[in-house]
């Protein structure tokens, strides 16, 4: 390397560097990588964004190699492609991720949530998969007023969240990429820097699966899709920052997304990986050109030598600075194979998209940038990306004291219900136990034929094309939990995520993460983080399941402090046959209804206390991995037998137990409901099954039965002829099982009858129904 070829607008200094987000230690690194020179202006800018947390994991990669990600069934290494990938038997695998677009969503919530989509929609195609299915997951602060609230923030609330929806929904509908799942938690500490998780799901043949690496002297790179523009620049480091006033005036740092162009491209690359005509390619993502031309190099053991006139570009006067840190949707990079360029052309020009060479691929491990006939970077590869040369810390860690004062509570502390049936009313309107359908029915659930099970269910249910096979998915993640014992928290977002496909009779097959934290240089926001790694690894070793890859999102942070720690699951699950599918929702009167678990309800965490009491306190339920896998096993067993002894099934999880008999019931999708009675031997055994957990005396409560929160229980029905079939097949899998009383008449007349208090399901439907209507 000869500085004197170099060319650099300025001579930089440690103060620019620390301007990118470097530290004077990363600077002092850089320029030693760089044989003791200064780097140029683009180099700092290339080093700025792959050094950046978003895209190195600079802080997080140590913890997150503790995570089990072996599996039989894995057909990618965890981490190092675009996503992860599974088999799913005859020849077919699963490719799924879930990724963050936080930051860009509370600065500009339409265009940070939908391209938040459009990110994850092209880290599914690009490895061959045909996108099946998506979900979302969304984190804001309270849209409705509340005692003690600013109407200035609930208004802004509002303002982010439906712009988000919005965003979700325009560019999915347009992509004709339907949704099967999701989930909408409110809460004060999303009100400054809320949280988007995209998720999407496809299927591949094993041998059309592509990957993300450069290779072969002299293979020509592409250019494909969309023009280079100023929007995105400095992306990465936007999203490894805090949230303040002034980082949120970046507004040039959050992207400008095309819905119908990626649409375009999503067809072209599934077109050109059909050809065998390239060795690998890679969306432009976080960092943008930068990002794909030194992970591509880096993973192939190459070199790339890059023309940066070539680019196609939609704004006049880019430097090579911009043009390389521009994350601009809906772009590719390819690498060819030489000699197949006109096959590759061929292709996009029949798409109407830009196709463009822009350099080739070196045997010598560097990026060379060129722009105006000047060399701009001259970098190794392998210093950029993560596995490399890219830093790698371990924080301190040290417990915050708040959790010790939020464990001194006691379920007795919390003044009894006089009103069981009046407290029912006022939490199914809570905003996160209300029926969320004024935000799917935004998004279309139904494009593509592929949905089993929609949103509104516990988990969603996606046929694969031309199969008998389902796949199963979920989101799931109780912030609060996590808040008040990080470890048991996330081991139960394991959890619940595996009830939720179990619940549709599909067996867990593996989960990807989302991981938003506040600043990981403060130890206590550490070691919340460290707590929640832990309780993910040991519980995806409980129920068998990899972690395949993921997202890490820090600095989700503001003046008021950070984000509840919200350590979100995308789990995957499969069944062979999806006419041995479990329904969510009872079908007919006179079905048994039957608890199966270790039924422990608290107040702890529960919505009950946040929503009537005020309070953020207590420990979560209870939590026990062995009874958590007996139950997904229960449920998974009574689906393969094929004989259709479940009729329907829903986990406990928000609301506790009242909640889970009214969702069993109700069915949203036809907006009616059948009724249910419970009988007091069961309500009787319930208590004595509380008391002999931790509640103690207080598990003697009414309002604590039905609704305090439990793990590792499940609310099912079966045709009361099949009664001693379900009671053999929990003995068999060593679960509890309760029979609480059975499904009645489901007409205008629908009762909740709770053995000694009632309601009507009119009633409680007008409520569940009419939370959020006036928020979007």
């Amino acid at each position: 390397m000869s500085e004197s070829t170099l060319f650099s607008e300025k001579e930089i200094t440690a103060d620019d560097a620390i301007e990118h987000g470097l530290t004077v230690e990363e600077f002092e690194r850089i320029k030693e990588i760089l044989g003791g020179r200064l780097p140029t202006v683009t180099e700092l800018g290339v080093y700025s964004g792959l050094w950046s947390e978003h895209c190195s994991y600079k802080n997080s990669i140590l913890q997150l190699k503790t995570l089990p990600t072996e599996s039989p069934r894995a057909l990618t290494k965890t981490g190092e492609e675009n996503a992860g990938a599974l088999d799913i038997g005859d020849g077919l695998a699963v490719v799924f991720k879930i990724e963050s677009h936080n930051h860009p969503t509370a600065v500009e919530p339409y265009q940070g949530a939908a391209t938040g989509v459009g990110g994850i929609m092209r880290d599914i195609f690009t490895m061959g998969a045909r996108p099946i299915c998506s979900l979302n997951s969304l984190r804001f602060g309270p849209p409705l007023d509340y005692p003690g609230a600013n109407p200035e923030l609930t208004a802004r609330n509002r303002y982010l969240f439906s712009g988000a929806v919005k965003g979700i929904g325009d560019y999915g509908n347009s992509l004709g990429i339907p949704v099967s799942g999701g989930e909408v938690f409110f809460d004060p500490s999303f009100s400054r820097n809320c949280l988007v998780n995209a998720m999407t799901v496809g299927v591949v043949r094993h041998e059309d699966l592509a990957f993300a690496k450069a290779d072969g002297k002299d293979n020509p790179v592409y250019v494909v899709g969309a023009g280079t523009g100023r929007d995105g620049i400095h992306g990465a480091s936007f999203a490894s920052q805090d949230l303040t006033d002034e980082s949120e005036s970046k507004r040039s740092a959050v992207q400008v997304g095309d819905p119908f162009m990626e649409k375009l491209l999503l067809e072209a690359t599934l077109e050109l990986l059909a050809t065998d005509a390239i060795v690998g390619i890679q969306d432009m993502g976080a960092a943008g050109l930068s990002c794909a031309t030194s992970e591509m190099s880096a993973k192939g053991g190459v070199g790339m030598d890059v023309n940066l006139d070539l680019v196609p570009m939609r704004e006049t006067e880019m430097n090579a600075y911009e043009i390389m840190l521009s994350e601009s949707q809906e772009r590719m990079l390819v690498c060819v194979k030489a000699g197949r360029e006109d096959e590759v052309i061929r292709i996009f020009e029949k798409w109407e998209l830009n196709v463009v060479k822009i350099g080739h691929v070196t045997e010598d491990g560097m990026l060379k940038v060129r722009r105006k006939g000047q060399l701009c970077t001259e970098i190794p590869a392998e210093s950029l990306v993560l596995g490399g040369g890219a830093p790698r810390y371990k924080r301190e860690q040290k417990r915050p004291a708040y959790l010790d004062e939020v464990a001194k509570f006691k379920d007795a502390s919390v003044l009894e219900s006089k009103d069981l049936a009046a407290d029912l009313l006022k939490l199914l309107g809570s905003p996160n136990i209300c029926s969320k359908r004024p935000v799917y029915e935004q998004y279309d659930t139904e494009v593509g034929l592929a949905r089993v099970i929609g949103p509104g269910g516990d988990g969603g249910l996606a046929r694969v094309p031309g199969t008998k096979k389902g796949v199963a998915v979920s989101t799931d993640c109780n912030s609060r939990y996590c808040y008040l014992d990080p470890f048991v928290g996330t081991a139960q977002a394991v959890s619940e995520g595996a009830r939720n496909v179990a619940a549709t009779g599909a067996r867990p097959l593996g989960v990807t993460n989302c991981l938003n934290f506040g600043n990981p240089k403060i130890p206590e926001n550490y070691y919340v983080f460290a707590e929640c790694i832990r309780g993910m690894r040991e519980a995806c070793l409980a129920h068998d399941v990899p972690v395949t890859g993921g997202n890490v999102s820090f600095y989700n942070e503001s003046e008021d402090g950070p984000v509840y720690p919200t350590p979100t699951i995308g789990m995957v699950g499969l069944i062979q046959d999806i006419a041995h599918a479990i329904s969510p929702y009872a079908k007919a009167a006179g079905q048994s209804l039957y608890l199966i678990g270790n039924f422990r309800p608290t107040f702890g965490g529960s919505e009950y206390l946040r929503f009537m009491h005020g309070q953020a306190q207590g420990l979560p339920p209870e939590l026990d991995l062995a009874q958590e896998r007996a139950l997904v096993e229960f449920l998974c067993r009574a689906a393969e037998g094929g004989d259709g002894l479940l009729s329907a099934a829903h986990d406990l999880s928000i609301g506790g137990l009242a909640l889970a008999i009214f969702r069993l019931c109700y069915n949203p999708a036809l907006r009616s409901a059948f009724g249910a009675r419970l009988d007091s031997a069961g309500i009787d055994a319930l208590s004595a099954a509380a008391q002999a957990g931790r509640a103690g005396e207080a598990a003697k409560r009414r309002d604590l039965l039905f609704f305090g929160e439990t793990n590792g229980c499940a609310l099912v029905s079966c045709d009361p002829a099949r009664a001693k079939d379900l009671e053999t097949l929990a003995n068999q899998c060593e679960v509890p099982a309760v029979r609480l009383g059975e499904t009645t008449a489901g007409d205008g007349e629908a009762i909740f009858d709770f053995a000694d208090w009632k309601i009507a399901a009119a009633e409680a439907i007008a409520q569940y129904e009419g939370g959020l209507v006036d928020v979007l």
